[in-house]
């Protein structure tokens, strides 16, 4: 994706407007998480700064986790047909191949969006950078199966694996700072 720009050691050194402005892109909506996430500072490792953002994620009431899967586009909804998603979410699709369907593909995916959306009162979130479009179509069969509370911690599991990879391509690891950013997994929350 992009070119990593800012270091860690810029990035804990921010006011929390300008953290919040660095960094509000990684997560979808309104950046109350960075925001929250700014007074853990200082990070010792891009690893920490991802557990740091999940943990504010988790911890947040069930109405704001359920507000955040809601500022998810669906895949393959109206937005990314009219070509009006934003940047990071248009790249995610284009990396699933999303871009790349057959007219029975789209109704499939519309098919699926509405009847999930139906069922759990969010749209269908995945990682779509670690995915393609059949593990995509066999994900949204496998997780309509799920409870409502199952569904909310895998779908919030999904957003944390969106955020590690927005957090890489934005921040810069120089020579001796940890490299792995870990996934913080929503059954420990």
């Amino acid at each position: 994706m992009a070119t990593p720009h800012l270091t860690l050691a810029q990035i804990n050194a921010l006011d929390q407007a300008d953290f919040v402005a660095a960094l509000g892109g990684l997560f979808e909506g309104p950046p109350w998480i960075v925001a929250r996430a700014w007074q853990r500072r200082p990070f010792a490792g891009v690893a920490r700064l991802h557990e740091a953002l999940c943990a504010v994620m988790y911890a947040a009431p069930e109405a704001e986790r359920v507000a955040l899967l809601r500022t998810h586009p669906d895949l393959v909804g109206r937005a990314a047909l009219a070509g009006t998603l934003g940047p990071a979410s248009t790249a995610e699709q284009v990396a699933a191949g999303l871009d790349r369907l057959s007219p029975d593909e789209i109704a499939a995916f519309t098919g699926l969006n509405a009847s999930y959306r139906e069922r759990f009162g969010f749209p269908f979130v995945i990682c779509a950078r670690e995915n393609r479009k059949e593990s995509i179509l066999s994900g949204f069969t496998a997780r309509l199966a799920h409870p409502r509370e199952h569904e909310i911690q895998v779908a919030l599991t999904e957003v944390g694996k969106i955020c590690r990879l927005r957090l890489s391509d934005l921040v810069r690891v120089d020579d001796g700072e940890e490299r792995d950013v870990s996934i913080s997994a929503g059954s420990d929350h």
